[in-house]
């Protein structure tokens, strides 16, 4: 354990560091007049047979500082006729880019369980007109962290000039490092056709909690949209 936490602080100290450089940091290439290309703002909401689910996905790159951006993931389950929602996650992370498709990100993580603890990690990703791929490895700066690697892979082919086919891979692993036990993994497949920047069709979460991997399903329809 005294080499986890001598680790993480390292690579805390480290990734501040960079981040703190790079905010004096301007190339000769920058001109005032230079914009950055976004992604758009992903919002889902999905009504299944167990719970309503809510996401939204941000991954945007500061304009006045190029290589410094924010990504954060909101996930909420709310059960039906519940009073209270025990199943939400929720992550806010400064980056800073390394090259293009690799950022290194520091901020927070928020979860039921845990309470707020602050967390470290890597942003990998690539895109492309059809395709999306997203793998985030990340660690908890706290005593007894857990680790959980996210991935995505969304494909979107043309269908015509105003049809796409959409279709989506999400998935979760969380492991609790000081007991060596799972604690949370999730897996989200979609399906459907996206018009312009809506996109609707079925949708399936299957979730498991706790070291025993206990399952839960729900399956139902989804609507999202993309805000630029």
């Amino acid at each position: 354990m005294k080499k986890i936490k001598l680790t993480m602080q390292l690579l805390t100290k480290a990734i501040l560091s960079v981040m703190l450089f790079s905010t004096f940091y301007v190339t000769a290439q920058e001109t005032s007049d230079f914009r950055v290309k976004n992604p758009p703002i992903f919002l889902e909401a999905f009504g299944g047979n167990r719970a309503l689910s809510y996401q939204m996905i941000v991954n945007k790159k500061f304009q006045s500082i190029p290589k410094l951006g924010f990504f954060g993931v909101t996930n909420l389950q709310p059960e039906w006729g519940e009073p209270q929602m025990k199943d939400y996650m929720l992550q806010g992370n400064l980056t800073y880019s390394i090259i293009k498709g690799i950022d290194l990100e520091t901020g927070f993580i928020w979860n039921p369980i845990d309470g707020v603890r602050p967390s470290t990690g890597i942003l990998f990703s690539y895109g492309n007109p059809n395709l999306l791929m997203v793998i985030n490895p990340r660690i908890d700066l706290s005593k007894d962290p857990n680790f959980d690697v996210l991935g995505l892979i969304e494909y979107k082919p043309k269908l015509n000039d105003k049809l796409n086919f959409y279709s989506r891979f999400q998935g979760l692993y969380t492991r609790t490092l000081g007991i060596d036990l799972h604690s949370r993994s999730y897996i989200m497949l979609r399906a459907g056709i996206t018009i312009k920047d809506i996109t609707f069709g079925m949708a399936n979460n299957f979730d498991w909690y706790g070291p025993i991997k206990f399952r839960e399903n729900n399956f139902g329809a989804f609507v999202a949209f993309n805000l630029f």
